[in-house]
């Protein structure tokens, strides 16, 4: 290592040992490197820029310039953040990269640890409510104190869903919390929220401060304001309970906002409020205290269809859902899935083969439309695909295919 890669090595550990901040602390490693450099943290959030003017700064911050190289900084097996780097005069050392990124790392977890810790917490708070492991009004009003949260006046439950259209980078699930409780503490002081994510999306649920639906629903309101200008390459839905003025009825709370995104996810719409998720309310007490039951009464109704769908590529579950929507007309069916009378016809009969209701009969079509609905109500996804069953051959599938071709 040269003198002068020493020096600035010396520099960067006195601006971090000094707690100078990290602005000082990027400038520190860009004199280091030789390069324009811009921290990230895991929540892409940027935290300081070392840029010698503004349009380098938006070339690092873009991140899009083949001369713009990204560096995950790890402290241990975490992801902590990103350090974005231009180096005019080429590749800095690997030697020096991997401990200027090091010291980056430690110095970055250093100092957004407490408001992680605090992020932490509030998710850990949200989570234990709404699963009844704090149910007593005065712990759960003395938890929500001690994170800035009053719940003297009343609460409701906000449940944001954010699946990305494209491939992201970094924590991007992190981002999305960020940017929901950005929007929600401007609009709901005191908020708290935690994340849940599985392989294709993130789950948001959050605990705010309202007084009575009006409050409720700008709150909602100024959140997907938020979240459409700054995911605008995420599929959202979102949802929200009723107020209630009882601490201790947030858990049914929590289990309104949660069966309101379900059927909002099911049937493609981006905000659901509860109040306005007509019969699917009349389940919700078998979704809170039963939801053994509930699935049950799907696995009798609807499971079988959704089955047969994913194993043979046919649409009886769409078929069922457009000749309830059609008041049992076989012909606008037909319109609606761009496939022949007969071929619904057709369909119709295999759902009560192996079902074992006739959705042309009163009862038969009470059944199926109960288990349609507690499909969507347990959060259940309908199976999608082509048709490929025998008299098919007008149908949609048979068009696309042959587009295909």
């Amino acid at each position: 290592m040269s003198d002068g890669e020493e020096e600035a090595l010396e520099s960067l550990s006195e601006a971090i040992e000094s707690g100078a901040g990290l602005p000082a602390v990027a400038r520190a490693a860009g004199k280091a490197l030789g390069a324009s450099v811009a921290l990230i943290d895991r929540s892409s959030a940027v935290l300081a820029v070392a840029a010698s003017s503004s349009a380098e700064e938006s070339r690092l911050l873009a991140g899009e310039a083949d001369d713009v190289g990204r560096l995950e900084l790890r402290v241990a097996d975490a992801a902590v953040g990103e350090l974005r780097y231009r180096a005019p005069g080429g590749e800095p050392p690997a030697s020096l990269m991997r401990m200027v990124s090091t010291l980056l790392a430690l110095e970055l977890e250093r100092s957004r640890a407490p408001e992680w810790a605090s992020d932490e917490a509030a998710g850990d708070f949200v989570r234990s409510v709404l699963a009844r492991e704090v149910t007593e009004p005065a712990d759960i009003l003395a938890r929500a104190a001690e994170l800035g949260l009053k719940l003297g006046d009343g609460g409701g439950v906000l449940i944001v869903r954010a699946a990305p259209r494209a491939a992201q980078t970094g924590e991007w699930r992190s981002r999305v919390l960020v940017v929901a409780l950005r929007a929600l503490r401007a609009s709901s002081s005191g908020a708290v929220a935690g994340v849940d994510d599985d392989a294709d999306r993130a789950e948001v649920t959050a605990i705010v401060p309202a007084d009575g639906e009006p409050a409720l629903t700008r709150a909602t309101q100024a959140l997907q304001r938020e979240l459409a200008a700054s995911l605008p390459g995420f599929h959202l839905t979102i949802a929200h309970s009723r107020p209630t003025s009882e601490p201790g009825e947030l858990y049914r709370a929590g289990k309104e906002a949660q069966l309101a995104a379900n059927v909002a996810e099911a049937d493609g719409v981006e905000l659901l409020a509860f109040e306005d998720t007509g019969a699917y309310r009349l389940l919700l007490p078998a979704m809170s205290e039963d939801p053994g039951e509930l699935e049950r009464f799907y696995d009798e109704t609807v499971a079988p269809l959704s089955a047969y769908d994913e194993q043979y590529e046919t649409e009886l579950v769409a078929t069922i859902e457009a000749y309830l929507d059609n008041d049992a007309n076989v012909t606008p069916t037909a319109a609606q899935l761009f496939t022949h009378r007969h071929t619904v016809r057709y369909r119709l009969e295999r759902v009560k083969e192996l079902s074992g209701h006739d959705i042309t009969s009163t009862a038969g079509r009470e059944k199926l439309g109960l288990g349609l609905k507690a499909m969507r109500v347990l959060g259940i996804a309908p199976p999608r695909g082509p048709a490929t069953e025998p008299g098919t051959e007008a149908g949609r599938a048979k068009v696309r295919r042959a587009a295909e071709d």
